[in-house]
């Protein structure tokens, strides 16, 4: 035996064989037929640039309860993404408003009241979802504002 062979369970095997090509994924086949996957961009979605604005401690507070008709606006907050606006993002403030199972299993829906809420504290914007209405797939982004991921004070 070479240095080039060893023996495994009785086999003699060479190191310089080709290794054996693995056999096509049963579904590889459909992909062919595509047409080119394109380059996807790593900002701008589509381009149109494009932010998520939480609502909640983002661009309005809470002196008391945490409770909607409570909520007090941020106005420096506010214009910042309402810059934004201006500048050609185009805005999505999106909030977890009547998601909860207990709001859900009560029938709450909070989307005309934070529209209002939303309308009345002079923030631009394009669409709201709330947990109960609107857009529930996470369009494509290039800026998350909401106080868990990029708060105000870093835009």
């Amino acid at each position: 035996m070479s240095n080039t062979t060893s023996r495994v369970f009785g086999i003699e095997k060479s190191y310089l064989d080709k290794p054996t090509e693995p056999a096509e994924h049963p579904e590889a086949a459909q992909y062919k037929e595509m047409a080119q996957f394109h380059e996807s961009k790593k900002l701008q979605a589509d381009g149109q640039q494009v932010a998520l604005v939480d609502v909640d401690e983002t661009v309005c507070a809470y002196p008391g309860k945490r409770q909607y008709d409570q909520a007090v606006p941020i106005q420096e907050a506010i214009d910042k993404v309402n810059k934004l606006y201006d500048d050609g993002w185009y805005i999505i403030y999106w909030t977890a408003r009547g998601g909860s199972a207990s709001s859900k299993k009560a029938g709450r829906c909070y989307w005309d009241f934070t529209h209002t809420q939303l309308t009345n504290w002079g923030c631009k914007f394009h669409e709201l979802s709330t947990g109960s209405k609107g857009n529930y797939i996470k369009p494509p982004n290039d800026l998350i504002i909401d106080d868990k991921a990029k708060t105000m004070e870093e835009i």
